[in-house]
This record gives structure tokens, C-alpha cells and sequence, in this order.
């Protein structure tokens, strides 16, 4: 059931992309009319951003330009200039969007304990989903915080520039005993380009960023091995992307910095649930009960692969080639709903169970 919709802000940070800018305010003011209001902050622009004074719905535009690129901290600044009235800050790129007004009906239903409503979001150009995120962890190219959070919270910590910023607000909100939901009433289609992305940068921020967040959230007992697992995993993506020399200097960025970050050690509760160990634990568990099963193989391997494999451990499923279940091995939404339905000839297992009955419960059948 849900209340009364929600007033909202729009909020995306740009820097020297107007051709981009004009295609998203032109997306948003198709919407039906709605009570909201658009922020951009422009990151330093080397011509500042041209933006009407209103959308073609009547939604009002304003336009902060920052004195330098803060990344995606802008939104920072951002959040504190929007209307007080809000409830919602809906955090965008300047390349996405919503695509209807379910997003209302989503945030209307949420509980008081969640703080954040991440996005069912898309990749027209690539047809497939957003990488990167955990259930509890939101993408900031598509979420909706509320408003009064994100203040108290202090927005995204500026050191992080971009990439995995989110996964360190998403840590602070669970920490003061927030939630992360998903629903997918609320899309977004992102158009993201790869075309011309630095990825030796990329790497090298993916390890240091990650790397800061495992250094200061991690239980005392883990971090060292999530730290070796961070370094695996973005070194395997380096080789293939062909940007070893990024992730090169990443590496060593981050042992330069490591010991600088203040450890705010998550409970083990707080932390199974931030890491999706907990969703795949309820999920795996809840599917062995509809029709039990020894052995599985896991497919489709992704960001915390390890938390799947560990919570089929704990409940005695063997991990075995050829099995007739295929485990999907990721706790990232995106790539897991994108996984659902491509392996043909056996069943299918999530390993969490999806909001609102998305792909129809925790596990299916595929076609073969």
C-alpha cells in the first residue's frame, strides 16, 4: 500500500558534456507533471552549463557551478541547495534517468528504516543492466535518498572522486541503522558510453576506492582477506581491459594510503547484510526448501562471488560441474537479474530473493 507521492529533487553532477545535458533535461521534461524539482551541479565546466529556467512539465532547473571538479561529491553541494521541502534526493548522471513515474510509487511505499531506494537501471546502448552494487548497496547513477539522511549523513566523502563513493555512504547509512531497498517501479535508463573511458584510471581508482572501503568497514577478522580478494578480482579485470598499468598505480596508491583510513568496523550482522552474504543466505536457503537440492554450479560470476559460494557452504551445497541447478555467482543485481533466464536445460537459482516478485521469486526454470 502506498501514501501520498513524495516531493523530490533531481540532483546530477556534469562537467564538458552539454550535448549530454540537453538529452537528459529533455528526457526528465517528458515525464508527467509531478511535484520535483531538478539540480545540476556543474563540475568546473570549461563553458558553463546552459540550462533552461523550467523543463516542458513545469519542473523548475537550477544550476550550481562549482569552482572545481569535485567529482562525485558535487552532489554534495547539490543536496544542500535543494528544496528544503523535499523528501527524496533522486541521484542521477547526467546520462540517465527515469523513464516513468513509478519511481513515485515506489519511494510512497517505503518504510521508515530505509533510507535509500536503489533503481531497476538499464543500458539501452549495451542492452543489459548496470554493473556494480549489492542489494543493499545502491549505484548512484540511479537511487533515491532521502533528503534528511543524506545531510546528516554527510553526503559522499570527496576522496573517492568516482567509483565506489556509493558503497561508502551506503556503509554510514547501515551503520546508523538505515536500509537499502530495491524496487523495480523505479527505472532508469542509463546511457553510458565506454567508448574513451580512461581505463587506466578506472582500475587504478576501482582498487584504491575499494580497497579504502574493505580498510574501513571490514570486521577485524576479514579484512585481510577481503583486501586479497579486491586485489584478485580488479587485477583479472585490468588484464582484460588491457590496463594493468592502472591498476598498477592504484595498487600502490592505495598502500600509501591505507593505513589513513579510520576504521569504523562494521558489526557481523550489519556487515553480512552490506557485503549480500545475508540476502544470499535467505535466498539459497529459501530455495533448498521450495525443492531441495545437494549440488549446484556457479555461473555468471561476479562482484562477491565468494559470499555466494560461502552461504551454499553453509547450507551444504556442494559446489559441482555439470550440476542440474546453476547457481548465478554474484550478489550485483544488475548482472544477477541479466543472468536469469540464459542458462537453458536446468534450474535456476538467485541468490537473493528480488523485490516486488520481480523475475517471479528466488528461483525459475529456464526454457531449454
Amino acid at each position: 500500500m502506498t501514501g501520498p507521492h513524495p516531493r523530490i529533487s533531481y540532483i546530477f553532477p556534469t562537467r564538458n558534456r552539454p550535448d549530454r545535458v540537453a538529452q537528459t533535461l529533455a528526457a526528465i521534461g517528458l515525464l508527467p507533471r509531478h511535484r520535483a524539482e531538478l539540480v545540476i551541479a556543474d563540475n568546473a565546466s570549461d563553458a558553463p552549463v546552459r540550462a533552461p529556467g523550467s523543463l516542458a512539465n513545469g519542473i523548475p532547473v537550477t544550476v550550481l557551478r562549482l569552482g572545481r571538479n569535485e567529482g562525485a561529491a558535487a552532489r554534495n553541494a547539490a543536496a544542500e541547495a535543494s528544496d528544503p521541502a523535499s523528501d527524496w534526493l533522486v541521484m542521477l548522471d547526467d546520462d540517465s534517468y527515469p523513464t516513468d513515474l513509478g519511481l513515485l510509487d515506489a519511494l510512497a511505499a517505503q518504510a521508515s528504516g530505509v533510507v535509500a531506494v536503489s533503481a531497476d537501471i538499464r543500458l539501452p546502448r549495451m542492452g543489459r543492466r548496470e554493473s556494480g552494487g549489492l542489494p543493499e548497496v545502491f549505484i548512484g547513477c540511479g537511487v533515491a535518498i532521502r533528503r534528511d539522511a543524506f545531510l546528516y549523513a554527510g553526503g559522499y566523502d570527496p576522496a573517492f572522486g568516482y567509483y565506489a563513493e556509493e558503497y561508502d555512504l551506503a556503509a554510514r547509512f547501515l551503520l546508523a541503522g538505515g536500509r537499502v531497498a530495491f524496487d523495480p517501479r523505479f527505472k532508469v535508463d542509463h546511457h553510458k558510453v565506454e567508448a574513451g573511458r580512461d581505463m587506466d584510471l578506472i582500475l587504478g581508482r576501482l582498487v584504491r576506492n575499494n580497497g579504502w572501503v574493505i580498510q574501513r568497514y571490514a570486521p577485524d577478522n576479514e579484512r585481510r582477506e577481503l583486501q586479497r580478494e579486491n586485489r584478485g578480482r580488479y587485477r583479472a579485470i585490468a588484464r582484460k581491459e588491457q590496463a594493468i598499468k592502472g591498476f598498477g598505480a592504484g595498487l600502490v596508491e592505495l598502500r600509501r594510503t591505507v593505513r589513513r583510513q579510520v576504521r569504523s568496523p562494521m558489526p557481523r550482522e550489519v556487515f553480512d547484510r552490506f557485503t549480500g552474504l545475508s540476502a544470499a543466505r535467505e535466498a539459497i536457503a529459501a530455495a533448498v526448501r521450495a525443492e531441495a537440492f545437494d549440488d549446484a554450479t556457479v555461473v555468471c560470476e561476479g562482484k562477491n562471488a565468494w559470499a555466494v559460494r560461502r552461504a551454499m557452504a553453509e547450507l551444504g551445497v556442494r559446489e559441482a560441474d555439470d550440476a542440474p541447478v546453476a547457481m548465478v555467482g554474484t550478489m550485483s543485481p544488475g548482472p544477477m537479474l541479466d543472468a536469469w533466464g540464459k542458462v537453458s536445460g536446468r534450474r535456476v537459482v538467485l541468490p537473493w530473493v528480488v523485490a516486488q516478485g520481480m523475475v517471479g521469486g528466488v528461483h525459475a526454470s529456464c526454457a531449454a
